[in-house]
C-alpha cells in the first residue's frame, strides 16, 4: 500500500489500534472499528495472542491479463 496515497480502509492499522486501545486499558479485546470503507470487526484472542479481523468483503477491480505480455 505504500504510495497508494489515501485509502478508505486499513485493516493492519484498524488490528494495531485495537491491541494498543486494550493493552491501554482503553478499550474491550473485541470492538468494531468503522472507517469510511467499511466496519471491521477486530478481537485480540487472550488464549493465543492472535488478532482476528473480519468485515465485508466486494469486488474492487476485474480485468485480465494478456499472458504473452509477460514473457518468462
Amino acid at each position: 500500500e505504500r504510495g497508494a496515497g489515501l485509502t478508505l480502509a486499513c485493516g493492519s492499522g484498524a488490528c494495531a489500534v485495537l491491541v494498543n486501545a486494550s493493552r491501554r486499558g482503553l478499550a474491550a479485546r473485541q470492538a468494531t472499528v468503522l472507517m469510511d470503507g467499511g466496519p471491521l470487526d477486530i478481537a485480540w484472542r487472550e488464549t493465543d495472542g492472535h488478532v482476528l479481523m473480519t468485515g465485508p468483503a466486494v469486488t474492487a477491480f476485474t480485468g485480465s491479463v494478456e499472458l504473452e505480455a509477460y514473457p518468462s
